[in-house]
């Protein structure tokens, strides 16, 4: 809640003065040239401000993000590349990863592939996110770390689902560039070896549906790769 008041006794050599409220208070409220939002502009006593109450480590009133009459209280800027887009990727990454399990477990519940490869990717997807997760932990502790090319391997033999997670909810091997280069290399060669697979057996609406899977594991190269 904003509070309005004019500044009756100002100390410009000690940088603090006081303020009298508005509304008929007559306790003046402290306030330090700190505590104004305009810091090219000094007080001089019997300016307009408003403001907000903050309680001191002592329990005193004082005035904090102090406005001149006629400023606007400014707002916080949000950089779409640096706040917005990494949440969209993630985001992005992690309902790849689910749908992409939903899409081979309705593939293998419709007979067009053997119920053993949805186990494949679920259990190669579990065990890549525990190893990401092992090697995290060993980061942390300086310890003996899991090799790139074991990563890679995993992530090739079905495992990039498990893997896509791992690296969005532990933060871990997502920002190295090199890595992620190989490691969507892998994806993509794995997407591309499973539609190959399920391909003559495809009806036309099916394969626009496996084409349309791989549209967006395209998009999400070129997504990731670009930050």
């Amino acid at each position: 809640m904003r509070h309005q008041g004019k500044i009756t006794n100002w100390k410009d050599d000690r940088g603090f003065g006081f303020i009298s409220p508005n509304n008929g208070d007559s306790h003046q409220v402290f306030v330090h040239i700190k505590s104004f939002a305009n810091q090219q502009k000094r007080p001089i006593g019997n300016e307009i401000v408003t403001y907000t109450l903050k309680t001191d480590a002592k329990g005193r009133s004082q005035a904090v993000n102090v406005l001149f009459d006629g400023d606007h209280v400014l707002l916080p800027i949000v950089s779409w590349s640096s706040n917005v887009l990494p949440i969209l990727t993630d985001t992005f990454s992690l309902l790849l990863s689910v749908a992409f399990l939903v899409f081979v477990a309705w593939t293998a519940f419709t007979g067009k592939l053997p119920a053993a490869i949805f186990g494949l990717y679920f259990i190669a997807s579990a065990i890549t996110f525990f190893i990401y997760a092992l090697d995290k932990s060993a980061a942390k502790n300086d310890q003996w770390r899991t090799q790139e090319s074991t990563l890679h391997f995993f992530a090739l033999a079905g495992g990039w689902p498990g893997a896509l997670a791992a690296q969005k909810l532990l933060r871990h091997k997502s920002k190295k560039r090199s890595f992620q280069i190989v490691f969507w290399t892998t994806m993509g060669l794995n997407c591309v070896t499973l539609e190959c697979w399920i391909l003559t057996s495809s009806s036309t609406g099916e394969l626009r549906s496996l084409l349309g899977t791989t549209w967006w594991v395209i998009k999400g190269i070129v997504l990731n790769l670009h930050l």
